[in-house]
């Protein structure tokens, strides 16, 4: 018999709010809209909880229903809110100066990235001539998979580190026991990625006032890139990177 052991909080509004984050995770995983009993199964709720999470998620828009399918996927009100967040993110602000210079400057598409519960999510970019069959307008992905994900975990606490770990490919995992201390010295990382449709990209940390890593700045490395080529996208980097930075610490 299932009960609402997916919290310790019980019936509390601590516990219905980390209820709801685990049905909203869950919605953002597999199909784009999935069955109520399914989503009961897999967060280890009851099935009328579930039900009554999901009723007050719709009202909120957080959460809509098809009614052909009566299945839920996640709602229109939550791009909404993303968008109010991403406005209000002082490293975007920091960094938007510098993009489409830096574009210029590396001649290849860049990206902002941050660390988000084990993932790396690309918050802005400025595309280059590079895209082709690349474009992707929305990227999440496993943080160790990726150059930004990687130099960003490194630099995280040791619960992130776990989280990221938990996602990652057997490969990037055994890649990363060897690699950790190594990539949170480093200035800059480069990887070919486990998608091999997906371009190779070279990335830098962000640096706060308080010299915490809280974005990475990456661009596409074309595939013929060499060694030097590498090192002189990683310098343009850096700098854009060493502005923003400052411009954090006097915010």
């Amino acid at each position: 018999m299932q009960n609402d052991a997916a919290t310790a909080d019980g019936r509390g509004g601590l516990g219905t709010v980390r209820n709801a984050v685990v049905l909203l995770e869950l919605l953002s995983r597999g199909p784009a809209y999935q069955q109520l009993t399914d989503l009961a199964e897999r967060s280890g709720l009851s099935v009328p909880t579930v039900h009554r999470l999901l009723r007050s998620l719709v009202l909120a828009d957080l959460v809509e229903q098809d009614p052909r399918s009566s299945r839920y996927g996640l709602g229109p009100e939550l791009t909404r809110l993303s968008h109010q967040y991403l406005a209000r993110l002082p490293i975007l602000g920091a960094l938007a100066p510098y993009l489409v210079q830096l574009r210029d400057q590396v001649g290849s598409t860049v990206h902002v990235e941050v660390l988000v519960r084990g993932q790396v999510v690309y918050i802005d970019r400025v595309d280059g001539d590079d895209l082709g069959l690349y474009r992707d307008a929305h990227r999440v992905h496993p943080a160790l998979a990726t150059a930004g994900g990687r130099i960003l975990t490194a630099r995280a606490d040791a619960e992130a580190w776990k989280a990221a770990w938990k996602l990652a490919s057997p490969q990037d995992q055994q890649e990363a026991d060897r690699e950790q201390a190594t990539w949170a010295r480093a200035s800059h990382l480069v990887t070919n990625g486990s998608d091999p449709t997906a371009p190779r990209e070279v990335a830098v940390p962000v640096m706060d006032g308080h010299g915490r890593a809280v974005a990475a700045l990456a661009a596409n490395l074309p595939a013929s890139a060499d060694a030097a080529q590498t090192e002189a996208m990683a310098d343009y980097l850096r700098l854009a990177a060493a502005a923003a930075g400052r411009t954090l610490a006097h915010g």
